[in-house]
């Protein structure tokens, strides 16, 4: 289907030149091409078959660790948070959504007396990111508790796969980027909701201590080196409170970068840049950026 022809079908559906900022954590960025939020897979599928093929698409959950950048995203954006159902089976199987956040799904397991997802509380996002960046906390990650993903490829074909054939790798996969996650099957273990809800206290006082809440950010910044933590790295050289326009490095956890004032993505990613090129100076290591940056500079 020709672009003109795709605009006029789904002219009711899709909205143009949109702000989306409003969706990610940080604050920040440019405008959408095209939005079109997702309200089920059927709709998706009719929408992603008929797509023209030369357009980019991006996927936004929570936007919690997503940085667009100032001149936007040329393409379709695809807004998931309305995709967010979650259920327990018979066989005490939970299965999530992908725009449902993890923070949802760790009570949801809580509520039903299952425990091994309370990690989930730790992480801010949903689970269709968690799953495709194999996000973690507090000792565990998504490839411990993931049985398998539905998933929908930019034809609008389905498929199931497996936590082995994901290949699930430290903050990432080893599948073709042309997938996109529809909902995750999870398990867990039975276990006293009083267990469950002192695990989900000291995580959430955890994070408390020891990274910054209140503030616009994007969760980790770098991921960790092999054998080493970002943020020591970061901290031995120097970057602690670094600032470069609104964009500073947190003062409570230096792989933290937060818009303190009226930052733009293009201060975020310049901190990020310099904080990669001091740390290889001071410390003879290559930071590797954990945050997606998405769009034109």
């Amino acid at each position: 289907m020709d672009l003109d022809t795709f605009k006029n079908r789904f002219l009711n559906k899709i909205q143009f030149d949109y702000e989306l900022a409003q969706f990610t954590w940080f604050g920040v960025g440019g405008k959408a091409e095209i939005l079109f939020i997702v309200e089920d897979l059927i709709s998706l599928s009719d929408f992603l078959k008929n797509k023209p093929n030369e357009l980019d698409i991006l996927i936004i959950g929570a936007g919690s660790n997503l940085l667009i950048r100032d001149k936007g995203f040329k393409g379709i954006v695809l807004l998931t948070k309305k995709l967010n159902k979650i259920n327990i089976d018979k066989n005490h199987i939970i299965t999530a959504e992908a725009g449902a956040t993890d923070a949802e799904v760790a009570r949801f397991a809580r509520n039903n007396l299952r425990g091994g997802l309370e990690f989930l509380l730790g992480i801010p996002g949903t689970i269709g990111g968690g799953v495709k960046m194999n996000s973690g906390a507090f000792g565990s990650e998504f490839k411990d508790v993931l049985i398998d993903v539905k998933a929908i490829n930019h034809l609008g074909q389905f498929k199931t796969f497996t936590n082995k054939e994901l290949g699930m790798k430290y903050r990432g996969l080893e599948i073709s980027e042309e997938w996109i996650f529809c909902s995750a099957r999870l398990k867990s273990f039975k276990d006293e909701k009083i267990n469950i809800e002192n695990k989900m206290k000291k995580i959430i006082a955890l994070r408390k201590e020891a990274q910054p809440t209140g503030v616009k950010t994007g969760g980790s910044t770098f991921k960790n080196p092999i054998g080493n933590k970002a943020w020591k790295l970061i901290d031995r050289a120097g970057c602690r409170g670094f600032k470069i326009g609104g964009a500073m490095i947190s003062e409570k956890h230096c792989n933290f970068i937060i818009n303190s004032k009226k930052s733009t993505a293009k201060d975020i990613e310049d901190l990020g840049e310099h904080v990669k090129y001091k740390v290889k100076k001071v410390c003879g290591i290559e930071l590797n950026w954990e945050i997606k940056r998405i769009g034109t500079k």
